[in-house]
């Protein structure tokens, strides 16, 4: 079984990127019932747990079969790069309750007497009611499992879209797209995954290529016409989002440019946002603000525009300087004092 998105000519210019809240919300109320998915994120299923125990998330997860399709009017494809929640959640609320009643009657169908339950039949009967009804629950599960993360989640979906146009500019759309997943393959016409009964040609709408956090370990993809075609793959750097910082800014870095701002630079590892340093670092985003325009004059650091975001990263020599610091801070291993070429003398 394979799924396939076969590209026309005009589809290969009309592919972007882009970032949902509302997606990894759902998402996010996926991963509290896969245990398939909670490898990464014990962390943050151990933070909610007390506060997901107060959400009634049955209604949801009844949408959410294990083998076929949920409905796309409950999650749609965001509509822009950098849309905010606010904005996603307007858009459920605003969905066609005729075709929301479709689009859940077959997302019922594939889970064993869904259809028939009294849930379903009340659902099916009045669908202008089911919109409100899961539109306030996904707004809830919003506010408890991932807003008080979003600043976290948000920079390392950035960093991926920084990364992933980078490579794009680099090396074409045909060799980046297996690079999103090494389960993706491409032919120069067609995007096949290993799983699945999908197939669609994107008529000359592109494709809509979304980072995810909540989506591992699954590549996702779906939505029929109308809807914007679209594919989710797992974000790089999953494995590192929820470990607190181990290592401390280096002491040689700290007296070169003063504590706040050596913190900043070792902060870098991979592009952010002034509002997500200052989340991760504790400090003031005015404080974190200057900091950075005083590294990017120093030609230690560059600032690229993503719609309404700045994301900041290291230059090569902003990264010589962090891993030169880092070196000279660490203690010498036993027995090498005065070894020729270690600084001795």
């Amino acid at each position: 079984m394979a799924s396939q998105l076969r590209f026309g000519e005009e589809d290969f210019l009309r592919c972007r990127f882009a970032i949902s809240p509302l997606w990894e919300t759902q998402d996010a109320v996926r991963t509290l019932r896969r245990p398939d998915r909670h490898g990464y994120h014990g962390p943050w299923l151990r933070r909610v747990r007390a506060a997901a125990g107060g959400l009634d998330l049955a209604p949801l997860w009844l949408l959410m079969p294990r083998r076929g399709s949920s409905p796309d009017w409950l999650c749609p494809p965001p509509l822009g790069p950098l849309t905010s929640f606010a904005d996603e959640i307007a858009a459920v609320r605003a969905a066609d309750p005729e075709a929301a009643r479709a689009e859940t009657a077959r997302s019922l169908a594939c889970t064993p007497g869904a259809l028939e339950s009294a849930r379903g039949r009340a659902w099916l009967a009045d669908p202008a009611r089911m919109v409100r009804e899961l539109a306030d629950l996904l707004e809830a599960a919003w506010r408890v499992l991932v807003a008080p993360e979003w600043p976290r989640l948000r920079a390392l979906l950035e960093a991926d879209v920084a990364f992933h146009s980078r490579r794009l500019a680099e090396v074409g759309l045909g060799a980046l797209l297996p690079e999103l997943d090494g389960r993706l393959s491409w032919d120069g016409r067609t995007l096949t995954l290993p799983h699945g009964r999908y197939a669609r040609d994107l008529g000359g709408r592109g494709l809509l290529l979304m980072p995810s956090v909540f989506c591992w370990p699954d590549v996702i993809t779906g939505f029929e016409a109308p809807w914007q075609p679209m594919l989710v793959y797992p974000a790089r750097g999953i494995g590192d989002l929820w470990t607190e910082p181990a290592g401390r800014t280096p002491q040689a870095l700290v007296r070169l440019l003063g504590r706040n701002r050596a913190a900043v630079l070792t902060a870098l590892g991979e592009p952010a946002t002034t509002t997500a340093l200052a989340h991760r670092l504790g400090l003031a985003p005015s404080s974190v603000s200057d900091h950075l325009t005083v590294l990017k004059e120093a030609g230690l650091l560059t600032a690229t525009r993503h719609g309404h975001q700045v994301l900041y990263a290291r230059t090569p020599l902003g990264t010589a300087l962090t891993a030169g610091a880092a070196r000279v801070s660490s203690p010498a291993p036993p027995g090498s004092a005065g070894r020729p070429g270690c600084g001795a003398g």
